[in-house]
């Protein structure tokens, strides 16, 4: 006769823990309904698929680095009236613009609600299962720069290529240095059709030769970004700045 004492050591074996955790409790309602034993097992399979695809996007929002609080529920559209809040509740629900390795490239001043729709539509795909990584732009190409110095620039590229969407925000602000145009074009080739990026920057693509050092090298960025690529132009005043403005208003 098979004994059920060493039950929870087997399932801790097998890593099993949703099973483990539940498995006397689920006996229980077997009993009381009538459960026969596939119906049972059933149960408790649908539990451990449910709890691991749990930690799994509990994992995935922390790993992306996401600035917090910046979701879709969270912004005002009526502050940009020229951008369809129907167009980016789609991107942060669709993500078949990220199977397909396209892009959305954000323009607009300093304020303006870029990296709070950046964040939400990441947010949004997170929650369907996109592993998404954020970073400020001068950040990742410092880090890039570090790899190249020490001979691992194609390690840390392969690693970035975990993650379905990379975010760079801020592009504007990468300083116009050859070390770090090169790093910066290699991440923008290296990705090119096989995984999707968000960009944000304060210029548009006309203002682009400020953060390349050479024209054939900005023009080459620019052709492979853009080429499956929905931009986005924020025109509008920034937030920060009209909140500040309400606040002295107030206090007048």
């Amino acid at each position: 006769m098979v004994q059920t004492a060493s039950l929870p050591v087997l399932l801790k074996q097998l890593k099993l823990s949703g099973m483990a955790g539940l498995w006397e409790n689920y006996l229980d309602q077997a009993l009381q309904k009538g459960w026969n034993p596939a119906q049972y097992l059933t149960a408790l399979c649908e539990e451990e698929v449910n709890q691991r695809y749990s930690r799994r996007i509990a994992g995935y929002f922390k790993e992306a680095k996401l600035p917090v609080g910046k979701t879709l529920s969270s912004f005002d559209f009526r502050c940009l009236p020229d951008i369809e809040a129907g167009k980016i509740e789609a991107m942060a629900s669709d993500t078949g613009w990220v199977k397909r390795a396209e892009n959305i490239l954000f323009f607009g001043p300093s304020g303006a609600g870029k990296s709070h729709l950046t964040a939400a539509i990441c947010n949004g795909l997170i929650e369907r299962g996109t592993r998404v990584r954020y970073y400020q732009a001068t950040a990742l190409v410092q880090e890039l720069q570090r790899a190249r110095n020490e001979l691992q620039l194609e390690r840390l590229l392969a690693r970035l290529d975990r993650y379905a969407i990379l975010v760079l925000d801020d592009i504007g602000y990468v300083r116009k240095s050859e070390a770090e145009t090169h790093v910066l074009f290699e991440l923008i080739a290296h990705r090119y059709e096989t995984g999707s990026m968000i960009i944000t920057a304060n210029h548009s693509f006309n203002n682009w030769d400020q953060i390349f050092s050479d024209t054939t090298m900005t023009v080459a960025a620019i052709d492979r970004l853009v080429h499956h690529a929905s931009i986005i132009e924020i025109d509008a005043d920034s937030f920060r700045k009209k909140e500040a403005m309400a606040r002295n208003h107030k206090l007048s």
